[in-house]
């Protein structure tokens, strides 16, 4: 016990000589390591305490806590000194010309999606129209049954979603906030509103992805015709795609909207004479629409025999896409910032 005692002793205090002469801080860590490390001198002697008899451990113990103690508050303090003078050395061989230009920090911009959404909006309340918004988790009856989508309908399976119950899913559209929207508003007159918000499919490739963005759109007053609709998505398509763009409806069917029609512009790289981008038609799908289906606006508490409406949604990565000439959809998701920073 006596030789253990003075062997921890001894290489305490040689260490904490040698530790006033060190100069630099990466020599103060390898004195540590070498002392107190796995390794390290003093670690070797508290190996031997396993010999010692349980009278003598406890005394030993305390003997090995001071003297580490003692080890750990020096080169702390050493530390600090070291720090300090070599603070000073800098400050005194270190010249800075402030009136050097500084460095500018990296600026950030929008992502062309939220690019895409606000100039949407804009165009929109240019209009007159309002934004609203709804939940991103939906009930089945507002993202299916209160837009004419009745448990089994065959439609449904336009849409593959992902549920949490079998009554709650992640919304596969914006149009829920269509009926939100009119049970807020009732009876209230005109409804005119455009809903921008994420929706979630269960689709992944070049032109689908599992979360999109939709923008839906919906005008109720008393007597809101066909010719509206395609008035305000003329306009809408020459201020988003250029003041000669032409644009015509395809009778389509949506389960929401009667009759309904798919939206065409005509071919902003070739004008519509036909090519690449247009595959020769001259045209360009680029949104859904059609008059408010009866049984929709009833669910939204208002009577088809005296209003009508008219109702269109466009997938927001669909303009993104056209707008940019982007031709894979994930690229617009892999946050790569050599592609994000093109826009």
């Amino acid at each position: 016990m006596v030789y253990l005692k003075s062997e921890i002793l001894r290489i305490g205090e040689e260490a904490l000589r040698e530790l006033k002469e060190l100069d630099k801080q990466e020599a103060l860590q390898e004195l540590k390591v070498k002392v107190l490390g796995k390794k390290g001198s003093l670690t070797a002697l508290l190996r031997q305490m396993g010999g010692l008899s349980a009278e003598e451990r406890p005394i030993m113990g305390q003997v090995v806590n001071d003297m580490r103690s003692r080890l750990e508050q020096a080169w702390e303090e050493r530390s600090v000194e070291l720090e300090a003078l070599a603070l000073q050395k800098r400050l005194a061989t270190e010249r800075i010309d402030i009136t050097l230009p500084g460095i500018r920090a990296a600026r950030g911009h929008h992502h062309p999606l939220t690019q895409i959404i606000e100039e949407i909006e804009d165009i929109f309340l240019g209009m007159g129209f309002q934004i609203a918004e709804g939940p991103e988790i939906e009930t089945d009856y507002y993202n299916f049954e209160a837009l004419n989508l009745p448990k089994e309908h065959p439609a449904r399976e336009m849409q593959d979603s992902f549920y949490i119950t079998e009554e709650i899913l992640l919304r596969t559209q914006t149009s829920p906030v269509q009926i939100r929207t009119m049970e807020k508003l009732h009876p209230t007159l005109p409804v005119k509103i455009i809903a921008p918000g994420k929706v979630y499919r269960n689709d992944d490739d070049a032109t689908h992805s599992p979360m999109f963005h939709q923008v839906e759109g919906l005008v109720v007053d008393h007597g809101i015709r066909m010719s509206d609709l395609k008035g305000i998505l003329l306009n809408f398509s020459r201020q988003m795609f250029g003041e000669s763009r032409e644009i015509r409806l395809r009778p389509s069917f949506f389960p929401f909207t009667e009759p309904s029609a798919e939206v065409d512009v005509s071919c902003m790289l070739c004008g519509g004479a036909g090519c690449r981008l247009c595959k020769g038609t001259g045209w360009i799908e680029v949104l859904g629409s059609g008059m408010v289906h009866p049984k929709v606006l009833e669910m939204g508490g208002y009577n088809p025999k005296e209003v009508t409406g008219f109702a269109f949604g466009m997938g927001v990565e669909r303009i993104a896409m056209l707008k940019f000439g982007i031709e894979d959809m994930r690229l617009l998701f892999d946050n790569d910032l050599r592609f994000l920073q093109q826009f």
